[in-house]
């Protein structure tokens, strides 16, 4: 149930970092019982910036909606959600991190664009022995070099995107690659594992060049990208960036020069802001489409109706889902100490509505299928949301990078 005071999501949020919204509680009328437990959700990400639209407010209402169908089955837990803009600075997240954990009884971050942002939770969350799920959050290493007890990472990451759309292009023909990247944690990796996939497929690596965060101008990036002579330009950046990046190659003639896009991260909001004539044909990966079957449709449409008719990102979805998951491991442990529900998160298979089955290795990698997707040219959908086809399905096994591969000391 809601508080008194009605809250639209899309209103709470500013570049003040520590701008924090109490946005759902779960008591029924009268004060709570004195044996129900509260759980406090704290949906962490990028509100008014490039990456609004990939997480943001929408995150926090799927944070809302999980809070709602967890209560409405166990009445004796209240869960309350807040949610912050990080304004994408890392100093900035770890400040609301550190004041959540020690002064507003968060009890778990979740959400967590822009991997330098989650690098540096990561660290506070482990320093003070809570819990982080990540879901915006992009960079692989949160599962290797940087893996911690404390961390589940759920819905993708940079060796799973570069491993469904990098190898697929590059065993299609499209070799030799140039790319454009974000010069930040998370644009190093995408364009690292990238390269080791396209390198495993049989192609080569022409070049690359780095672009600032939040860049208005790639004309100079994709000139060098040009005359570097490579079939496929990798665009290893995300949000606003990346779409910017592909509108300007447009009317640059890029693709009719006969060199190939691949956006390394697109989500369904970006192909919705670019419009199918821009974006159609680009292959890319994702974890979760609203149109995938039942389940899926039927959380989109609820999720819809609470945010203005927009259909909701993977990574919103992915607040939605591992914020159920960590609920029930509370219930299930029976407490909230962050060891003994990491256990119980790890012991729990994942068989989830709209991620499928998986697991939560000891490396914080929560598994489940991904898929490689087309978008659909504009002759082909049939609604403003009807934007990809299915090429393939990758199984959870082959979806994430073997345990044994991603350095993380937890694995023995």
């Amino acid at each position: 149930m809601t508080s008194r005071r009605s809250l639209d999501p899309r209103a709470l949020f500013h570049p003040r970092p520590l701008l924090v919204a109490a946005a759902l509680c779960g008591l029924m009328a009268g004060a709570a019982r004195a044996e129900d437990t509260t759980v406090k959700l704290g949906v962490l990400n990028d509100m008014s910036g490039v990456y609004a639209d990939i997480s943001g407010p929408g995150s926090v209402v799927a944070a809302q909606m999980a809070a709602q169908d967890f209560m409405a089955k166990n009445k004796g837990f209240k869960v309350e959600v807040v949610g912050a803009d990080h304004q994408n600075k890392p100093d900035v997240g770890s400040s609301i991190a550190r004041k959540w954990y020690d002064q507003d009884g968060v009890d778990a971050i979740m959400d967590v664009t822009t991997s330098s942002v989650a690098l540096a939770v990561n660290d506070v969350t482990r320093e003070k022995n809570k819990i982080f799920l990540v879901s915006g959050g992009g960079t692989s290493d949160l599962t290797g070099a940087k893996c911690s007890p404390n961390t589940v990472h759920w819905t993708y990451d940079t060796w799973a995107l570069a491993n469904g759309t990098g190898s697929a292009i590059t065993k299609q023909g499209g070799s030799p690659w140039f790319f454009i990247t974000a010069d930040y944690a998370f644009g190093a990796a995408l364009e690292r594992d990238a390269a080791a996939a396209v390198k495993a497929a049989g192609g080569k690596v022409a070049g690359s060049v780095k672009h600032p965060l939040s860049a208005t101008d790639f004309s100079s990036f994709l000139v060098q990208a040009q005359s570097s002579g490579a079939k496929v330009i990798g665009l290893a950046n995300a949000g606003g960036d990346l779409i910017n990046a592909i509108k300007q190659a447009s009317e640059f003639g890029i693709t009719q020069g006969g060199q190939s896009l691949a956006g390394l991260l697109i989500f369904s909001s970006d192909v919705k802001a670019m419009g199918l004539t821009a974006a159609q044909g680009l292959l890319l990966t994702e974890a979760f489409y609203w149109d995938l079957n039942d389940d899926t449709r039927a959380f989109s449409k609820r999720f819809a109706e609470k945010f203005g008719g927009k259909m909701p990102t993977s990574a919103q979805a992915g607040v939605y889902s591992s914020a159920l998951h960590y609920l029930n491991a509370i219930k299930d442990a029976k407490t909230k100490d962050a060891p003994k529900v990491m256990e119980q998160m790890r012991a729990t298979p994942i068989d989830d509505p709209l991620f499928g089955k998986g697991e939560v290795r000891i490396d914080g990698r929560a598994t489940h299928p991904m898929y490689l997707f087309k978008v659909k040219k504009p002759a082909d959908s049939k609604g403003p949301w009807d934007l990809y086809e299915v090429v393939a399905t990758i199984p959870a096994n082959d979806a994430f990078r073997p345990l044994k591969d991603g350095g993380c000391p937890l694995v023995k």
